[in-house]
């Protein structure tokens, strides 16, 4: 794959997956097509060597794996992780709100977003819906309503004079999106409205809705920016970048060597679920894969927790250490916190190197201001997990969590590059 290539395919992945779900189903989608065997957690595995297989939980967490020529236990795995949630704005379990003929929803705030882009913006919604269908079945449906179908309006400045130096955002009264208006007598329920979006988008007739995880989203598309198209503008750059990565590295690599993705859930809120980086999800897959022998396996094996890095923002420069300023199209950024709120070591950082050195390839290294607070990624928690060694890197990004952020188009093409190679390397340590 070449490098305008993965771009263009980057972007439909991208306006592909508004949601975890979407996200996980389109990979799916791809693995599919590759030849990938999926495998149910109920059932009992006969897993072959030189095979690729992958599991899903919750429909929002992936774990996909070549099994390799060679016996996993004495040759060990090739990981990479990467998480498919960013944070948005969730609808809550019973929205409707009407003031003054407006019908709004009621939302809450999903992981740390950067609020005040969401203004203005042109809303869509989507995610997972449990029904009721009409033969009695409960089971799940993806919903897309891929229009705008929502906005949050600022308020004038004419009536909040302070609004460009002093405005706090309440989460509970100045976030509900307008969808529409109604009469005074209105009785709409959400759910009806979810019931007649899924008959139109799948042709399911729902009887009920019983349940649903429904974001809001930006529906406008990914994009190339810039007079010379240096950079890429999406929305959940932060981190469906790293999944597709590491997904396309996956697809691509030799299966000589036994190499694993895996993309969980629930990264923004802290990892601990059933999907998430700190539940059982990889170290059972692991257990099943490599016996009583995953000990061993995980000695010999190293992760690459791949999540977007802090790029230098020209207006804000004295953010960054004034040494550890990781550029935008300058290379793939290796994360370092000795207070561990990244994993990487000098043995982990040191192979990315060496394999990013070889194949002629550019690398940078982020160390948060010592004045400053760290964020964190899966790395940590999977280490701790599995004890295996562990590599923090993310390609360098600007508007982390906003709505719509920005990377370099080199970066992301880079990554995948030294990935591929570390995925079908022969020997890790």
């Amino acid at each position: 794959m070449e490098h305008t290539e993965f771009n263009n395919d980057l972007i439909e992945f991208l306006n592909a997956s508004p949601t975890p779900w979407h996200a996980v189903n389109n990979m799916k989608t791809r693995l599919d097509a590759a030849g990938f065997q999926q495998l149910d957690e109920r059932e009992e595995w006969a897993l072959e060597q030189g095979k690729g297989y992958y599991a899903i939980r919750n429909g929002s967490s992936i774990i996909a794996f070549r099994t390799g020529k060679n016996d996993v236990v004495s040759s060990g795995v090739r990981m990479v992780g990467a998480h498919t949630d960013s944070p948005c704005l969730k609808v809550k379990p019973t929205p409707e709100i009407r003031r003054k003929g407006f019908f709004q929803l009621g939302v809450e705030v999903y992981g740390g977003v950067l609020l005040n882009p969401w203004f203005d913006r042109d809303l869509s919604l989507a995610g997972r819906v449990t029904v009721l269908d009409e033969s009695g079945k409960v089971q799940d449906t993806l919903v897309n309503f891929r229009k705008p179908v929502a906005i949050i309006p600022s308020l004038a400045i004419h009536l909040d004079r302070e609004a460009n130096s002093n405005r706090s955002i309440n989460a509970q009264t100045d976030l509900p999106p307008v969808v529409m208006q109604v009469p005074e007598t209105d009785t709409t329920a959400f759910t009806d409205l979810l019931r007649e979006q899924i008959a139109s988008e799948s042709g399911l007739k729902a009887r009920k809705v019983l349940g649903y995880e429904l974001s809001f989203y930006d529906a406008q598309g990914a994009s190339y920016v810039g007079l010379r198209e240096e950079f890429l503008a999406s929305a959940r750059l932060d981190n469906l970048l790293s999944c597709y990565i590491g997904l396309q590295a996956l697809l691509d690599t030799s299966g000589d060597q036994a190499a694993l993705l895996v993309c969980n859930d629930h990264e923004e809120v802290g990892s601990m679920s059933a999907e998430g980086a700190q539940g059982p999800f990889l170290g059972s897959v692991l257990e099943r894969w490599c016996g009583a022998g995953k000990g061993r396996a995980i000695a010999r094996s190293m992760m690459i927790s791949a999540d977007n890095a802090h790029g230098v923002h020209p207006n804000f420069m004295d953010k960054h250490d004034e040494n550890h300023g990781p550029i935008l199209n300058q290379g793939p950024v290796i994360k370092v916190n000795h207070s561990q709120r990244y994993a990487t070591n000098s043995r982990s950082a040191a192979l990315y190197r060496h394999i990013s050195d070889e194949l002629g390839l550019p690398h940078q290294t982020f160390v948060v201001r010592s004045d400053m607070g760290c964020g964190s990624t899966i790395g940590p928690l999977t280490a701790g997990n599995l004890g295996v060694t562990t590599l923090d890197i993310g390609v360098p990004q600007f508007a982390m969590h906003s709505i719509r952020e920005l990377i370099g188009t080199q970066d992301g093409y880079t990554l995948y590059q030294v990935l591929k190679e570390f995925m079908q390397r022969e020997e890790v340590f």
